[in-house]
């Protein structure tokens, strides 16, 4: 007989988790309290963003995951778009700490330096004014995460034959079973991707763990007119003081410094500004880092217009009204770890704590937490 297998969350790791099991032989039936997604995984930039891993099990993990999306992408016939990554310097301080995270990766990235007339010639949405030079990337991809995280059971269920319950919740497990109320299905597997939810299943389990809530504001704004294209997704210089992936660079403390005395209240709320263009051509602004365990579910505007006035220093767009503003919540691990994959008893598994980093790494770490299985 087939092994059976329950996933419990429909977002981006539940839905990593039902491939990879899907893949190793398991009849795989993914549980999703809600109607569809509607969590942190369709509340984002849609990027898969291997620049802001650190060298080593994470980067590889990342462009592992890269190349999964385009190949499900493909498949399933999802939008994707290799745009790269450009990040921009407008003082002297910044462009040394892009050079120095170029000459570390050496060949290894395959990130290119560029002088502000390259710059202009790969986006015509840059500032010129007082530009340095950019660090562009190859390996970043964008999706339009709403539309693909909404894809992708229909992909599953035709190729790989996963099961699909909406609008059920998941209110305990005493494995082999799994219990829905007065429901109960048993399962050879079962794992947990709840997000965010760290109340609703092993919530003494969660409480130990160092794990807070997040809560990140981000905005939309109109498509472009005349299909105008922005190139690669953007970044000011905020992103090198937030991403890992630039911690080799020596200079980035003297950096941070600077950025602590003019940029206080953007760092108190863990502002950086990026920019993605989606497929219909709308641009994706964001983000804050709020960080608690419960979170107001209104967006603070001082946050949004810091956001935006941040971004008027490296970028400019043919329309910019905004049509939508938004928030998501998401789990974030307080000790620096990338994941937490627990096994809270026998057959139980719990993937979980990925940060903002879950379009970028769930693919990759599912195959590698369910290698051993």
């Amino acid at each position: 007989m087939p092994r059976n297998a329950i996933v419990i969350g429909a977002g981006i790791a539940g839905l990593a988790m039902a491939r990879t099991l899907s893949l190793k032989g398991y009849q795989v039936r993914v549980i999703e309290r809600s109607g569809k997604a509607v969590g942190a995984s369709i509340r984002n930039f849609g990027m898969i963003w291997p620049v802001g891993q650190p060298e080593g099990e994470m980067y590889e993990t990342a462009l592992r995951t890269g190349s999964i999306w385009k190949q499900l992408c493909s498949e399933a016939g999802i939008w994707y778009d290799e745009v790269g990554s450009l990040h921009l310097a407008y003082a002297t301080d910044e462009w040394e700490v892009m050079n120095e995270y170029a000459a570390a990766a050496d060949k290894s990235r395959g990130c290119q330096l560029l002088t502000p007339a390259q710059v202009n010639e790969m986006s015509g949405a840059v500032i010129n004014y007082k530009l340095q030079g950019g660090l562009f990337n190859p390996d970043e991809l964008i999706v339009d995460s709403r539309k693909a995280i909404a894809m992708i059971p229909a992909w599953l269920e035709e190729k790989h034959g996963v099961e699909f319950t909406w609008g059920r919740a998941v209110t305990g497990i005493n494995y082999p079973y799994v219990e829905m109320g007065f429901e109960k299905t048993a399962a050879d597997i079962i794992v947990v991707c709840s997000g965010a939810d760290f109340e609703s299943l092993y919530p003494d389990l969660f409480s130990k763990q160092p794990l807070t809530k997040c809560k990140l504001q981000m905005m939309r704004m109109v498509a472009q007119p005349g299909n105008w294209r922005i190139g690669p997704a953007l970044c000011g210089s905020l992103s090198l003081v937030h991403y890992k992936g630039f911690a080799v660079a020596p200079s980035l403390a003297k950096l941070k410094e600077r950025y602590l005395m003019e940029y206080e209240e953007h760092l108190k709320w863990g502002i950086h500004v990026m920019v993605a263009q989606n497929e219909s051509g709308e641009l994706t602004i964001g983000d804050s880092h709020e960080y608690g365990n419960t979170h107001e579910p209104f967006d603070k505007l001082f946050i949004n217009q810091l956001i935006l006035d941040y971004l008027k220093s490296f970028a400019r767009f043919r329309d910019e009204r905004l049509i939508e503003t938004w928030n998501g919540v998401l789990p974030k691990l307080t000790n620096g770890a990338d994941y937490m994959a627990l096994q809270p008893e026998s057959g139980v598994f719990i993937f979980n704590g990925l940060g903002g980093a879950g379009m970028t790494l769930s693919f990759g770490l599912a195959d590698k937490i369910m290698a051993g299985i």
